[in-house]
């Protein structure tokens, strides 16, 4: 084992850290040619008699000797100057004492060079929404939030779709049916209107920003098969509905974040139009092909045509075509910066689907499109926010140049939802994999989450969006195999890890609904008494914490220990810390705490943030806390 004497790990090398943040980087968003400071600490050793930052310049590697430069609190600070000239400034450090060389990267410490892809990085001219650091999001799915307008509800037989009548739901608080049933056509009355009413609520939460599911005109309650890009669907409440939700939600100090699926359309969109249900057979290129938006699809022979997934009411729209790019992106009144502007001012973009965007056997384009798309909507707003839906490792769309962040499902929600005992989200798609594993170790979540972190700049890092629940997955909390305890580790866990959590609306007050997909969207149930519930207490506590809170909002993540089914990290800052234990084990044990790492000399008292008592003894700048069977905490020292 690295650094290992007589199966110790050497203290002071345990103690190594640097990240990417304000705390470690003068300037974490430097412009290229701009010389910034790069900082690394440890406790203060003899062992370690050099530090070196190894980086490159114009493809050259270059090793610089860091200067130790301070010593403050039992700890020891290098640091050295570099002037990056190149999109990515990548480094890793080489520790050396008299006898080894150590290696220090983003994912762990070798005796041995490593390679570099989990190099700390550094993106010159990145322009990051800020505010999403300090965000929490709330995400709404809004037929089934709350109807604040009855007059503009979908009505009974109103119209069809692929042969199906559209449903009213006249009884709120009625379970929804089974999609072989409703078709997608059964609709409850939620809307914009609805929303803005519930703003007071969102605040009082904790909430900073929503993000709200497909709102343009569309068939089917989900709205992804949208008809009209240009048109918020009258049964939300029509455009006029969205400026004055966007303005109330801006006079509270909170953003708002649209959904879209730009990589395809439904069959009723007035580009396609396969039935004629809203438009007469003359417009749209399904029947007509000489139109001009036939090439904005893939047609065949036969008027066969690619769709998503193999969806047949979604084609797939056809990138290779400059006009539909000038229509979707591009252009001054464009689809994407239309609703950026004002009256609308939106704060950013979740993009349905974003893996396969403009993908497909023959047309590889997603490299060429997604800068086009950040791009333009940097143009019109370059705090706004870009979210890409990708449930795997999508590295290669987070480095600086085409999304902000993930729905971060492979190193949040996956891994997070399996610590606490279920298969994995995807194992669970494939029949073959849908057996009882073993229940995910500690380890195993640390290693998961360190690898996947390990290869974003850590500007990208904070503003990733965290998750365990949404519309596309059954909601935990539903799942009867899963303790409170071990869900509240589950909210503990994606709150306390790096970028903004979102909470899927009504998990904040455990809302009914079955273990399956379809149960994760069951009306908003305003009759309970929610703020009296666990639930509420609980999210209501990690929303504020996360907001007032330096180290959850800016600080970097350190792992201290993994063992069994009890893991324990730190968020710090140069001064402060929050450390964060989760246990999902059966049986009590000990962590250890060494809050000398963080430059705490002593230990007077331990306190946890959300209000447990706690037991531990302090043993010569560490502590060992007794952590009962599934528990979690937030820690703090005070000396």
């Amino acid at each position: 084992m690295v650094g290992r004497k007589d199966g110790q790990m050497r203290e002071w090398l345990a103690s190594v850290y640097s990240d990417g943040s304000k705390y470690f980087v003068s300037n974490p968003l430097p412009k290229k040619g701009e010389k910034i400071t790069i900082s690394l600490r440890c406790i203060v050793n003899e062992d370690l008699k050099h530090v070196i930052l190894r980086g490159k310049v114009n493809g050259a590697e270059q090793l610089i000797t860091m200067e130790k430069d301070r010593v403050e609190n039992g700890l020891q600070f290098y640091s050295c100057k570099v002037t990056p000239w190149e999109d990515v400034f990548h480094y890793q450090f080489y520790l050396v004492t008299e006898e080894e060389i150590y290696y220090y990267t983003q994912y762990r410490i070798t005796d041995y060079v490593p390679d570099e892809i989990y190099d700390f990085r550094i993106l010159t001219d990145y322009e990051q929404p800020s505010w999403v650091r300090e965000a929490v999001f709330y995400q709404i799915f809004p037929d089934r939030f709350c109807n604040g307008n009855p007059h503009n509800d979908v009505k009974d037989r109103e119209y069809q779709l692929d042969g199906w009548d559209t449903i009213q739901v006249k009884d709120w608080n009625k379970e929804p049916e089974p999609f072989n049933r409703t078709h997608g056509l059964d609709f409850y009355g939620g809307d914009l209107e609805g929303i803005q009413e519930k703003i007071a609520y969102l605040k009082e939460l904790g909430v900073t920003a929503v993000y709200v599911n497909p709102i343009f005109q569309a068939a089917s309650v989900h709205r992804y098969d949208c008809m009209d890009y240009s048109v918020i669907d009258p049964h939300l409440g029509g455009n006029e509905a969205l400026v004055r939700l966007s303005e109330a939600l801006h006079e509270q100090g909170m953003k708002l974040v649209l959904d879209i699926s730009i990589n395809h359309t439904g069959t009723t969109h007035k580009w396609f139009n396969k039935d004629g249900v809203f438009y007469p057979k003359s417009v749209g290129a399904y029947n007509n092909k000489q139109a001009r938006e036939r090439s904005y699809y893939f047609f065949h022979d036969g008027n066969d045509y690619d769709t998503w997934c193999g969806v047949k009411n979604l084609p797939a729209l056809n990138y290779t075509d400059e006009n539909l790019r000038e229509i979707v992106y591009r252009g001054q009144d464009s689809i994407i910066k239309k609703w950026i502007k004002e009256p609308y001012k939106i704060d950013g973009w979740r993009f349905d689907v974003g893996d396969v965007m403009a993908r497909n056997n023959l047309v590889q384009l997603h490299k060429e499109i997604w800068p086009e798309i950040r791009k333009s909507i940097k143009e019109e707003n370059k705090e706004a926010y870009i979210v890409g839906e990708d449930w795997a490792d999508c590295i290669e769309h987070l480095q600086g140049d085409e999304w902000d962040a993930t729905m971060n499902y492979f190193a949040c929600a996956r891994p997070i939802r399996e610590f606490v005992g279920e298969i994995d989200l995807f194992q669970q798609r494939k029949e073959e994999l849908q057996f009882s594993l073993k229940k995910m170790t500690a380890k195993n979540f640390k290693n998961r989450i360190t690898q996947y972190y390990g290869k974003l700049p850590y500007v990208m890092q904070e503003i990733q969006f965290n998750l365990i629940d949404s519309h596309d997955v059954s909601r935990l909390h539903n799942n009867t195999s899963i303790s409170f305890e071990d869900y509240k580790a589950a909210v503990v866990l994606y709150f306390t890890l790096p970028g903004a959590p979102c909470i899927y609306y009504g998990d904040e007050v455990g809302i009914q609904g079955k273990n399956d997909v379809e149960g994760c969207r069951y009306p908003m149930p305003w009759s309970k008494d929610m703020e009296k519930t666990i639930y509420y207490k609980m999210y209501h506590q990690l929303a504020n914490l996360k907001k007032k809170n330096d180290a959850l909002a800016y600080g970097g993540l350190q792992f201290l220990s993994n063992d069994d089914y009890v893991i324990s990290y730190v968020r710090c800052t140069d001064t402060k810390a929050v450390f964060i234990i989760a246990s999902v084990d059966d049986e009590e044990r000990m962590v250890e705490i060494p809050y000398v790492y963080y430059g705490y000399q002593t230990c007077n008292h331990i306190e946890d943030l959300l209000g447990a008592s706690v037991e531990y003894k302090d043993r010569n700048g560490k502590v060992m806390v007794r952590i009962p069977a599934h528990s979690s905490y937030l820690l703090t020292i005070q000396e």
